[in-house]
């Protein structure tokens, strides 16, 4: 069995009243081309009120080995990053070639294709957010659109059932119907984490504000997870503008790991992949919107109290009631 480190423990400041215990890690580094990364600075030394954290891109298919190994890859380039978590976009591990094979491959979440990604994290020393992943539904007709965290131990320390399925008609695309083949989550969820409170979501929840408006004030959330697999044609339209909507509305940082490019001749995603900080900046970017590889940012906890106390919409938003009594 291999040897943890949670035993051992420093804290990090994630604002005025509250620490997190963090394990400690020793960074680990391996060569990493300039094409696979967003540059955000030239020197790799983090503040002391930071921790870096990466966003994968990647093109999935409807083969579990060869998306393995590109997830592989690119959490040894998130480690030599020296980054403590890599988001990892929705459908990481498979993307359906056919009608059916989503759920034909679907497993619970203590399945031999879970395991494989909670070993990456084990022997990489990194916590990966995975979102979603094929679970295996209450029927053999249906499976859950779920998003699971694994810290740097092996273990899921947390999962999230997609809430918002994408029964869309597409301008101009194809006409999707997610519900057909998914159950639909009913919790909200939210984890601590090294690099913060972590509040999940996937893909299509990103266009309903008042999931992240419940991650914010009602479960403490300072980083949004919004794993996704955006059409094209949507998400050349609105990708970018919901993203940083959602992390000026919440002063949240915003991680959305994103697919991108031609899965098969049937679906394409937008890409982009990107890093949003509170203020609605982003900071974290690939040079190229469909390429594989990693974006990179760190997470500055005093900018989230800065953001937080010079515009203090926590104290001053209304709650559900005032506006039940208000007349219309």
């Amino acid at each position: 069995m291999p040897f943890c480190l949670h035993n051992y423990r420093f804290f990090v400041r994630l604002n005025s009243n509250r620490t997190l215990p963090c394990p400690i890690r020793h960074a680990r580094f391996t060569s990493l081309t300039v094409q696979s990364r967003a540059t955000i600075s030239s020197e790799p030394a983090m503040a002391s009120n930071s921790v870096r954290v990466a966003a994968a891109q990647m093109t999935s298919i409807n083969d579990l080995a060869a998306n393995f190994a590109t997830c592989s890859r690119l959490v040894k380039e998130a480690v030599a990053e020296g980054a403590k978590l890599v988001c990892f976009p929705e459908s990481f591990s498979f993307i359906a070639d056919k009608d059916g094979e989503s759920v034909n491959i679907a497993e619970p979440l203590d399945g031999p294709i879970m395991q494989q990604y909670c070993s990456l994290a084990r022997e990489s020393g990194i916590w990966l957010s995975l979102g979603g992943f094929q679970e295996r539904g209450s029927d053999d007709a249906h499976l859950r659109n779920t998003h699971v965290v694994i810290d740097d131990c092996g273990s899921i320390r947390s999962s999230y059932s997609k809430i918002h399925l994408f029964d869309v008609d597409v301008p101009g695309g194809r006409v999707y119907k997610e519900s057909s083949f998914t159950e639909p989550g009913k919790d909200i969820v939210s984890v601590d984490s090294p690099v913060g409170r972590l509040g999940f979501s996937v893909c299509y929840d990103l266009r309903f504000p008042e999931l992240y408006q419940q991650l914010r004030f009602q479960h403490e959330a300072q980083i949004l997870l919004v794993p996704s697999a955006f059409t094209k044609i949507t998400g050349q339209a609105h990708w970018e503008i919901l993203l940083r909507a959602r992390a000026i509305e919440t002063q949240c940082y915003v991680i959305a790991a994103a697919q991108a490019g031609k899965h098969n001749d049937k679906r394409e995603s937008y890409g982009d992949t990107l890093i949003i900080d509170p203020w609605g900046t982003v900071v974290g970017r690939l040079p190229d919107r469909i390429s594989t590889g990693i974006a990179v940012a760190d997470i500055d906890f005093s900018l989230i109290d800065s953001v937080r106390a010079k515009i203090p919409i926590a104290k001053q938003r209304k709650p559900i009631e005032f506006w039940k009594s208000t007349s219309l």
